[in-house]
C-alpha cells in the first residue's frame, strides 16, 4: 500500500454538502490540496475565502476554488456533490431527472481535465447516478462509485454503540443496498467485538432482541428525513464520511466500506450500482465477494437492485 503523495481532491458543488466535505478534508488532512468548484462564482469564492481564513489551523492542506472547471486538473479524486437538494418529504429517487442531466454535463467536462481521477458521487440518488455515470463515460466501474451506504452504516453503528454501551469502532455491522428506502441492515454477520450481535451484553446493557434490531434498522433508514425536517439538509456527517472515503483512496488503504459500484454478477446481480462491502484503495472500489448473506437478506438485496433498475430504466427512456 502506497499513499499518493502531493494528493489533490476536487469537490464539485459548493452547497452545504460540498462545503462540509471541504471543511472535513482540511481538518482531517485528507488531501494535500483541496479544490472547490461551483458555477456560482460569488458563492464558491466566498466559501473558499472563509475556509482559507482558518488555514493556520488545518495542518499542511491548502484550498483553492472558483468557477473554472480547470481547477480539477491533476485531481486524484473528484467528489461530485452538485445537484438539486432533497426537500422535506421527497425521496432520493425523486431527484433523479434533474440530477442526471447535471451529472452528464459535469462528467463530460471533468474527464477533459481530470481523465485519470477516481470519481465518487455523493449527489442523490447516488446509486442510480453512479450507474448512469459509468454508462455515459465508459470508465471502468471501479473508478466511478457512489458514497452509498457508508453514511447509513455510520448511523447504524452509532445507534448500536449507544445501545450496547461500547465505542462505535467496536461495532461491526453494515447497511446494504440502496442509499435510500430499500436499504437494510446486514444482521447475519453483525457483531460487537467478537460476539454475535444478539449475544452481546454488559451490566446495564442487556441483550438486544430481534424486534429491537428491527426498530433500529427503521430508525437508520428514516434518519435523513428527520435531519432534513429539522435543518433542511444533511451535511456534517456526509462531509466527514466522504472525507474518510477519500482518505481510503489517497492512502491506498484497501479499507472495507459499503460504497456503491455497478455490480457484475454479484450474487446474480449485474448492471446496477448497489452498496455492498467493497475494498477501497488507490485503484478505486471492488466488491468484497466473500460477504455472507442469509436467504432473507439476499432477497432484500435483489429487491433493492430491482427498484433501482426500474428508476435507471425510466431515466434512459427519457433521453
Amino acid at each position: 500500500m502506497v499513499a499518493i503523495e502531493n494528493s489533490k481532491l476536487t469537490i464539485v458543488g459548493a452547497g452545504s454538502v460540498g462545503v462540509s466535505l471541504a471543511f472535513a478534508a482540511l481538518i482531517r488532512g485528507s488531501a494535500r490540496h483541496v479544490a472547490l468548484y461551483d458555477i456560482a462564482t460569488e458563492k464558491v469564492d466566498a466559501e473558499v475565502l472563509d475556509l482559507a481564513h482558518g488555514a493556520q489551523y488545518t495542518g499542511t492542506s491548502d484550498i483553492v476554488g472558483g468557477s473554472d472547471i480547470r481547477l480539477a486538473e491533476g485531481s486524484n479524486v473528484v467528489v461530485i456533490t452538485a445537484g438539486a437538494a432533497q426537500k422535506p418529504g421527497q425521496t432520493r429517487l425523486e431527484l433523479i431527472g434533474v440530477n442526471a442531466r447535471i451529472l452528464y454535463s459535469l462528467m463530460d467536462q471533468l474527464l477533459e481535465v481530470a481523465p485519470e481521477a477516481i470519481y465518487c458521487i455523493v449527489s442523490n440518488p447516488c446509486d442510480v447516478l453512479a450507474t448512469l455515470a459509468v454508462e455515459h463515460t465508459g470508465l471502468p466501474r471501479e473508478r466511478v462509485f457512489a458514497s452509498g451506504t457508508v453514511l447509513d452504516t455510520s448511523r447504524l453503528r452509532w445507534m448500536l454503540a449507544e445501545r450496547a454501551g461500547v465505542s462505535t469502532s467496536s461495532v461491526h455491522a453494515y447497511i446494504i443496498g440502496e442509499h435510500g428506502d430499500t436499504s437494510f441492515p446486514l444482521w447475519s454477520p453483525a457483531s460487537i467485538g467478537t460476539a454475535p450481535i444478539l449475544e452481546w451484553e454488559l451490566p446495564g446493557h442487556p441483550r438486544m432482541t430481534a424486534e429491537e434490531l428491527a426498530d433500529i434498522g427503521i430508525a437508520v433508514r428514516d434518519a435523513a428525513y428527520t435531519v432534513i425536517r429539522g435543518k433542511g439538509a444533511t451535511s456534517h456527517a456526509i462531509g466527514l464520511v466522504t472525507a474518510r472515503i477519500v482518505e481510503a483512496v489517497l492512502n491506498d488503504e484497501h479499507a472495507i466500506m459499503p460504497v456503491s459500484t455497478v455490480l457484475d454478477d454479484y450474487l446474480g446481480i449485474s448492471d446496477i450500482a448497489l452498496s455492498v462491502p467493497h475494498v477501497v484503495s488507490a485503484d478505486g472500489a471492488v466488491p468484497a465477494v466473500a460477504t455472507h448473506f442469509s436467504p432473507a437478506e439476499l432477497q432484500l438485496l435483489r429487491q433493492s437492485a430491482a427498484a433501482l433498475k426500474d428508476v435507471a430504466a425510466g431515466v434512459r427512456a427519457q433521453q
